[in-house]
C-alpha cells in the first residue's frame, strides 16, 4: 500500500493531468453536433494511423529475445490503433451509405 501511495505522490503532476484531460475529453466529445462527425472520425483516423506507425517502430526496436515494456506497448499500440482505424471506417461508411439513394 505504501508503494502506491509513493507512485500517486511521486506522479501527482501527471494523474492529475490525465484526469483533467479526459473529463476535458468527454465534455468536448458530447458537445460535438452530428454535421462535424465525418471530419473528426477522418482527423482520428489520421491519429490513429501515426499511433499505429510509432507502435510498428517501437515493435521494430524492441528487443524480442524477451518480454518487455516496449514490446508490449508497441503491439498494444498497433492493435488498438488498428481497431480504431478500421471501426472508424466502417462507421464513417455507414453514415454515407445514409445519403445514397434507394435502389427500387
Amino acid at each position: 500500500m505504501e508503494a502506491i501511495l509513493q507512485f500517486f505522490f511521486t506522479y501527482k503532476e501527471a494523474i492529475f493531468i490525465i484526469a483533467l484531460s479526459v473529463f476535458l475529453g468527454i465534455e468536448v466529445i458530447s458537445n460535438v453536433p452530428s454535421v462535424l462527425h465525418t471530419p473528426l472520425m477522418s482527423g482520428a483516423n489520421a491519429i490513429s494511423g501515426v499511433i499505429i506507425i510509432g507502435g510498428i517502430i517501437l515493435v521494430g526496436h524492441a528487443d524480442a529475445s524477451r518480454l518487455s515494456l516496449e514490446l508490449v506497448l508497441g503491439i498494444l499500440a498497433v492493435i488498438f490503433g488498428t481497431l480504431n482505424v478500421v471501426g472508424g471506417f466502417v462507421v464513417t461508411d455507414r453514415m454515407l451509405e445514409m445519403f445514397k439513394k434507394k435502389k427500387k
